[in-house]
């Protein structure tokens, strides 16, 4: 069994239902995930107008706590890119430690 696939959690509606009331829900994925040449200050925009979801949004916490716990590799979670996820990993956050 892959590593990768042993984070996540398992396939019932109770682990991922938090999603039904993300204020993302409907959007356009685009806005979360970057396309593979993006670099600079166009991803920079991309990545803050992503964040502006995460900022009302409900579910926020239980978004960056799977990001977190499954060590998601791509796009805006719970308000954080993936480098400013893997810095928090990388700290030994008592977040992460919540998360996992």
């Amino acid at each position: 069994m892959n590593s990768t696939i042993s984070r996540l959690p398992a396939p019932a509606i109770e682990s991922y239902e938090w999603q039904f009331d993300g204020a993302c829900r409907g959007a356009d994925e685009a806005i979360f995930f970057s396309p593979e040449d993006e670099r600079g200050s166009k991803r920079l925009a991309r990545e803050a107008k992503a964040k502006e979801f995460c900022t009302v949004c409900p579910v926020v916490a239980a978004c960056l706590e799977h990001a977190l716990r499954v060590r998601e590799p791509f796009g805006v979670w719970g308000g954080l890119n993936t480098r400013e996820r893997n810095d928090l990993i990388a700290s030994g956050s008592s977040r992460v430690r919540h998360a996992s």
